[in-house]
C-alpha cells in the first residue's frame, strides 16, 4: 500500500494515542499483553485499519470483541487528544505476522534437529 506522508502521520498519531489508552484504561498487565503493531489509513483518512498483537490470552477473539464494543469510547477519546478533521472509523484485526514467524521459527528448529 502506498501511503502519502499525511497517511502515515495521521497513523502514528493514532497509533500513539490508541497505544497510551490501551495501556492507561483497557489493560491489565497482569493478565496479558496487547500490542498496536501497525496503523493503516485509508486514503481518506477516515478508517483506521488497526493491527493488534495478544500475547497471554487464551481467546484472543474475545479481547477483539471486547474492543470493538468499546470502539465508541476508544473513538470518542481519540478525537478529544488529536486535532484531525475526521475521527476515523476503528478497525481492529489480529496481525497474522507473529503467527508466521513462529512457525518459521518452528520450522527452522525441526531442520536443524533433523541435520543432527
Amino acid at each position: 500500500m502506498n501511503e502519502s506522508r499525511r497517511q502515515k502521520r495521521v497513523a502514528s498519531l493514532i497509533k500513539e494515542e490508541l497505544s497510551r489508552l490501551l495501556v492507561e484504561v483497557l489493560q491489565d498487565p497482569s493478565k496479558g499483553l496487547i500490542t498496536i503493531t501497525r496503523v493503516e489509513m485509508s486514503k481518506d483518512l477516515k478508517t483506521a485499519y488497526i493491527y493488534l498483537s495478544i500475547f497471554g490470552f487464551e481467546q484472543k477473539n474475545v479481547i477483539l470483541e471486547h474492543l470493538n464494543k468499546r470502539k465508541g469510547y476508544l473513538r470518542k477519546s481519540i478525537a478529544s487528544k488529536t486535532k484531525l478533521k475526521y475521527n476515523p472509523m476503528l478497525i481492529f484485526y489480529l496481525d497474522p505476522i507473529f503467527d508466521h514467524e513462529e512457525r518459521i521459527d518452528k520450522l527452522i528448529e525441526s531442520l536443524r534437529k533433523n541435520e543432527k
